[in-house]
């Protein structure tokens, strides 16, 4: 039998694992999430149990990125509220979809323009490059592709407090650039 060592000092984790959320109606968030957003199904929970389909991005070895749960009582729920980076109430604000490199990143912010999808921010952070948009459910979404390190490592905090507004319609708002400003060097 092992021994742990007591500690007051939290242990730094990997990272996030996956994120589950909630949807009124599964069907809609499946072909949203899948169709629209890129995610592949992986699995889903036995019939008999609770409702829920299991997803993965395109991360090697990983089990699943999302999960998908069907409210028990849909029909009790009010309508979903409008997403705002602002947020109104205690929960999950947006969860950020990380695209591999920016020409697929660029392909799917066109996809996302001709599925109809508004965009309701779009923008160049410090350390990346933003859209965001909701799912059915009203669930804040940001696609975006990392910018190199050596462009917001040298103060990560001056990266994330820079934000570039952007168009959010139209072909403006399938603009990318690649001049972007370097945190925390000296030119």
């Amino acid at each position: 039998m092992s021994t742990q060592t007591a500690t007051t000092t939290a242990v730094t984790p990997a990272g996030v694992s996956h994120l589950v959320l909630n949807v009124r109606d599964i069907e809609v968030s499946h072909r949203f999430w899948t169709e629209v957003v890129g995610f592949q199904q992986c699995a889903a929970l036995e019939p008999g149990r609770l409702t829920m389909r299991f997803y993965r991005g395109g991360t090697p070895g990983h089990h699943h990125d999302l999960a998908l749960a069907q409210v028990v009582n849909p029909e009790a729920l009010g309508a979903p509220s409008n997403w705002s980076m602002a947020g109104q109430a205690s929960g999950l604000n947006h969860v950020a979809i990380q695209y591999p490199d920016r020409e697929t990143w660029l392909r799917q912010v066109a996809h996302l323009q001709a599925s109809g999808v508004p965009f309701l921010q779009r923008g160049d952070h410090g350390m990346s490059h933003s859209v965001y948009i909701q799912d059915p459910d009203g669930h804040g979404i940001e696609c975006l592709y990392d910018l190199p390190e050596e462009v917001w490592a040298g103060d990560v905090n001056a990266a994330m407090n820079y934000f570039n507004p952007l168009p959010r319609e139209g072909e403006a708002a399938l603009q990318d650039t690649t001049d972007v400003p370097v945190f925390g060097k000296k030119l």
